[in-house]
């Protein structure tokens, strides 16, 4: 219990973190225009993205938000399915980052139509992106090499369970239905 609690903070960390970088970009460099960090590489540089991540889907905001309401229940229920093993324990802090990037954009998506961003990679011209994007990519990245290289398949049966379980309800209650009809018919 003491770890999903210390999880909890590190999530409103990351969400607040998220929130006030996104804040600072509105205030300032909407009004004062981009700052270079590193000329010619790095900049910081305010962007209303009405799309998803890498502005992927522009002027989709109702989609998106719904697909951001479905993925950030489907997140939060399977963390909680993660187990509590400590060998999961990468997978639960890669969990919290991928679920406070999902909040994060979505909090911008219900609030202001659209989301933030304002990093900037000049250099390579890489689409503009946030902090939520960054915790969403990098998490994902990990979450890819975690599961080449350190877990096994069987590590994941604990997915695999929470989808069977759900099939066997279905199959229950389909066969509940079945039932009935079988009844008012006989």
């Amino acid at each position: 219990m003491k770890q999903r609690l210390r999880h909890v903070v590190y999530f409103i960390l990351l969400v607040a973190l998220d929130q006030i970088t996104k804040y600072w970009a509105r205030i300032r460099l909407q009004e004062d225009g981009p700052i270079s960090i590193i000329p010619g590489v790095l900049k910081l540089h305010y962007h209303e993205n009405t799309g998803a991540v890498w502005g992927i889907m522009t002027d989709k905001i109702e989609f998106l938000t719904v697909i951001s309401i479905v993925l950030s229940i489907f997140l939060f229920v399977l963390y909680f399915k993660i187990p509590k093993k400590r060998r999961f324990l990468p997978i639960q802090i890669i969990w919290v980052f991928i679920m406070a990037g999902a909040l994060g954009n979505f909090i911008d998506r219900i609030s202001l139509k659209y989301v933030v961003d304002f990093i900037y990679f000049e250099l390579i011209d890489f689409p503009i992106f946030n902090l939520a994007d960054t915790y969403l990519t990098v998490s994902s990245i990990l979450l890819l090499i975690l599961g080449i290289f350190y877990y096994k398949d069987d590590d994941f049966d604990f997915i695999d369970n929470l989808f069977k379980k759900n099939r066997k309800k279905e199959e229950l209650i389909g066969n509940e239905e079945n039932n009935k009809d079988d009844v008012s018919n006989g």
